[in-house]
């Protein structure tokens, strides 16, 4: 018989981690990662809006690659959302990071999800992260990699190297400005499964490539740009910490299709964004 927990739920572990039994499951949140870890101890999730729609375009059986991952607090959904015949790849590249999403998936027991620790980019090679203190308040999911960092080297691939399954439904992106790089690296993946994809676009110097890009590879765009508050969260906490902070994606899928995406902004301008005021 399962022990009733309290609700909400939250365990201090010390160290600088709290255990959430959240709207997905359990997870180890960090007080110090300003949204992510923080928005689970809170709110019981993270980004439920995001979280919410990327479940609700996949299957069960589907195959999913996700790729900045962080702690899982989307991988958890995806991963039951699709069940014991499906799968999911999680990528992240932040070895402290890395460790908390494999424990987020052993506290879930989850058994389809692959994890590499790595980044994606266009070609293999090596980048370097930049120096986190991760004792200290930072946004830990907010960490670009840099030829010229000063922090650890850490290891480069193409998804085209990587993944190696005969099928694959979503592909979801949010590398921290190396999106381009990372669609490059996934050309001939791509090609060949044509999966919806749902890829981070807040950076409006990269925004016009990263458009074009996808419109080269014959995909239709349109923006999805859920607040990360929800006041319906998972705690029923209304405390909103992030104000009208929001995270800018957009959604892709293969013309040939012929779908559409119902009560959405389709991209049809590769230089006009949401943050473009001029």
């Amino acid at each position: 018989m399962q022990p009733k927990l309290p609700h909400p739920f939250r365990f201090d572990l010390g160290g600088g981690k709290v255990l959430v039994r959240g709207r997905d499951g359990f997870f180890l949140a960090s007080p110090n990662d300003v949204y992510i870890g923080r928005s689970l101890i809170l709110y019981g999730e993270y980004n439920r809006q995001e979280a919410d729609f990327l479940k609700a375009i996949c299957d069960a059986g589907d195959f999913v690659v996700e790729v900045g991952a962080n702690v899982g607090t989307h991988t958890v959904g995806l991963a039951k959302r699709v069940g014991p015949s499906g799968r999911v790849l999680a990528v992240e590249a932040q070895p402290v990071i890395f460790r908390d999403l494999c424990a987020n998936l052993a506290l879930n027991g989850l058994l389809n999800v692959d994890c590499r620790q790595c980044g994606l980019g266009a070609v293999r090679g090596t980048l370097r992260l930049p120096s986190v203190d991760y004792a200290a308040e930072g946004n830990f999911g907010g960490v670009s990699l840099a030829a010229d960092a000063a922090g650890e080297e850490v290891e480069i691939l193409r998804l085209d190297d990587l993944y190696r399954h005969d099928r694959l439904d979503l592909l979801k992106i949010d590398v921290e400005g190396m999106e381009i790089e990372v669609l490059k690296g996934a050309a001939l993946a791509i090609e060949r499964h044509r999966p919806a994809l749902y890829v981070e676009n807040d950076r409006l110097d990269s925004s016009r490539e990263l458009i074009e890009t996808l419109f080269a590879m014959d995909y239709r765009l349109w923006w999805h740009v859920p607040r990360l508050f929800d006041p319906d969260n998972f705690f029923g906490n209304p405390q909103n910490a992030y104000g009208n902070v929001a995270s800018f994606n957009m959604v892709g899928l293969p013309r040939e299709a012929g779908r559409a995406m119902q009560g959405m902004q389709e991209v049809l301008d590769a230089g006009a964004h949401p943050l473009r005021r001029d």
